[in-house]
């Protein structure tokens, strides 16, 4: 993606299902369950470099041992980091201990992350700032087993200021602080209903939190708080009595993945880093039914629980097109498919002048559809040769033939990514200048005023990478035309589940279709819409639409295509510029099973997100740049 955007935090759980001298008998190390751990993290290390966070959780402790341990981190290399200290602190006490450490009941009591039950998070901040409290896991401790809980997720919530996002002094939390806040509540009301149970059997105290914590409910704890979450959510989240849980929304917008046999429970935001880390068959990976929770009980039962009834699947298209690792099978092919499907489109561009034309891509997420595109072109090719072979010039000329049988889509790495280029410069003026640099070409690699070129890249969010950037660069080779694809549709509407897209002012889609009224002498538009997404926000917001839909009801898609590429070509531009988008349907039709496209076509799979979408146009015209949820 050139437009670099936050998404998609990760997670992952373990629990060990044996005792720790099996893992030690068996693999070599007690330290199975953290190894494994920072082998999920690291596999997934694709959705967090803001932070990352490890939790643990040791079972069968007794009531004055520390059950309960957590490490965070908000440096660039955090996952490294943490599992650093984690290892020095472990190496320490070995080499004071030594001839303790094969014991595992002493480890376990003195080593701080070696345990049964293990979390791991890496964090792309959506909101807030990248420091050290906003890192998950979130903790509650009260040194109570009972009342203890951490928790972690991939999940945004529309209503996360109806939950409690303010305080009394109006300063702002995170959302899983919230989330944990609220989940806690709940779990305080069930252990007030299992004490009035027990409240008159005889034992000690700890014995009285003992038999509480066996009867505690938490389907009926996760069931009560789901009840009030809008958005799309994995979380996971962990009991000082032993309890794990993973907990998905209803709509399965945030992808989760598990597998289960004798020896571990394991969950994670991808099921590649599953598959990878633990060497099992892609087929024994589980995805966790929307609406439901994933509960390993204490004693290491494990089942799905339903906490809200099933909603129409619309898992987020944009895992599929961008932020999940493309080594899953299924992804793989999906967006070779993406890829595949614009071949028309973009035969259409380039006139049939294969001749004339260099492929390439904009590293390195969109390289695999990249490889579909020219699988589509490959065959649009083998076609022409077919008709051309027939012809009389090629039947009566072997010389004719092998020109013909040479033809061949020419292909070049035109664009690379340069070094990260620091912002070191605060005048906007020489900062845009820095940004021209973020990527480099290949010289020589075009005949200049000859030929066009092809450029794919996976999604156009604001356009600016492309304008400041790519474009410029690209023209630097004096192409006849530069027509840069997208394998993702417009990005029309802000997305509230998990991605850094809240603000309307900042979508290139949107900038157009603005463009457009204004050049049409539709400006008054502009205004009906915002009063109508004012009155639509006053309704119940079971009842409430989205109006933005109406800023593009005038256009068809390719209209706004075009003004997008008008807006994206600097002055100093010389190569004509189109730009190519996805199509919608082509879209659904490469990635059948996920097919929430809200941010591309505005129909939102939650109440709430029509509010934001509202919300944030409202912003737009009120110049608030501030998040709309």
């Amino acid at each position: 993606m050139s437009d670099a955007i936050k998404h998609e935090c990760g997670v992952a759980l373990i629990r060990l299902l044996k005792p720790l001298d099996f893992y030690k008998e068996k693999y070599g190390t007690p330290l199975y369950g953290l190894n494994k751990l920072y082998l999920l993290m690291e596999k997934q290390h694709n959705r967090g470099q803001d932070g990352a966070g490890v939790g643990v959780v040791k079972l069968g402790l007794s009531t004055r041992a520390h059950f309960m341990n957590r490490q965070r981190s908000n440096s660039p290399q955090a996952i490294s980091e943490i599992f650093q200290q984690i290892g020095s602190k472990i190496s320490e006490l070995k080499k004071l201990n030594p001839e303790l450490f094969d014991n595992t009941e002493w480890l376990k009591k003195n080593a701080q992350f070696v345990g049964e039950l293990l979390m791991g998070h890496l964090r792309y901040g959506t909101h807030g700032k990248n420091e050290l409290d906003s890192c998950h896991p979130f903790i509650i401790n009260d040194q109570s087993a009972l009342r203890s809980l951490q928790m972690c997720g991939n999940f945004n919530l529309t209503n996360i200021d109806e939950l409690g996002y303010y305080d009394e002094e109006n300063s702002e939390r995170p959302d899983t602080a919230v989330v944990l806040e609220r989940i806690s509540a709940h779990l305080e009301k069930e252990i007030d209903r299992v004490f009035a149970d027990l409240k008159n059997t005889d034992g000690t105290r700890n014995e009285l939190n003992q038999k509480i914590g066996e009867r505690v409910n938490f389907h009926n704890i996760l069931k009560n708080a789901t009840a009030e979450f809008d958005g799309g959510y994995n979380m996971v989240g962990m009991s000082g009595t032993g309890v794990a849980f993973v907990l998905r929304d209803a709509r399965g917008i945030r992808p989760s993945f598990y597998y289960v046999n004798d020896e571990v429970v394991v969950a994670a935001s991808e099921r590649t880093a599953i598959q990878t880390t633990f060497n099992v068959p892609v087929g024994d990976i589980k995805e966790l039914t929307p609406g439901c929770a994933l509960i390993i009980d204490q004693n290491g039962n494990v089942g799905e629980h339903e906490c809200q009834p099933q909603q129409k699947k619309t898992s987020c298209s944009f895992e599929r097109i961008y932020f999940s690792r493309g080594s899953d099978t299924d992804i793989y092919n999906e967006r070779k498919n993406l890829g595949n499907y614009l071949t028309s489109q973009v035969v259409e561009a380039i006139n049939h002048d294969f001749k004339n034309t260099v492929f390439s891509f904009i590293p390195n997420t969109a390289e695999v559809a990249f490889y579909g595109l020219i699988k589509g072109g490959e065959d649009v090719l083998n076609e022409w040769k077919m008709k051309a072979i027939r012809e009389p010039e090629a039947m009566s000329s072997d010389e004719r033939v092998q020109e013909i049988l040479r033809r061949r889509l020419r292909i070049e790495k035109i664009a690379i990514k340069d070094v990260k280029m620091r912002t070191f410069i605060t005048q906007d003026s020489e900062r845009n200048e820095m940004v021209e640099h973020v990527y480099d070409i290949t010289y020589g690699s075009i005949r200049p005023n000859i030929d066009s070129i092809v450029v794919i890249d996976d999604s156009i969010v604001r356009g600016t990478t492309l304008k400041r950037s790519i474009i410029k660069m690209l023209d630097r080779l004096q192409p006849k035309k530069i027509v840069i694809v997208s394998s993702a549709p417009q990005i029309r509407y802000p997305d509230c589940y998990g991605i850094d897209m809240s603000k309307m002012g900042e979508f290139i889609a949107f900038r157009a279709a603005v463009a457009l009224l204004k050049e049409r002498g539709m400006e008054n538009k502009l205004d009906e819409v915002y009063d109508l997404c004012k009155l639509e926000n006053e309704k119940p917001v079971e009842q409430i639409t989205n109006k933005v839909k109406l800023i593009y009801e005038p256009f068809t898609a390719e209209e706004v295509a075009a003004k997008i590429a008008e807006l994206v070509k600097d002055e100093s531009v010389n190569a004509e510029v189109e730009v190519i988008f996805q199509k919608i349907e082509n879209l659904h039709r490469a990635c059948p099973n996920h097919t929430g496209s809200w941010y591309f076509n505005g129909n939102y799979p939650t109440h709430g997100g029509n509010r934001v979408v509202n919300r944030s146009f409202i912003n737009y015209m009120e110049g608030k740049s501030v998040r709309a949820y």
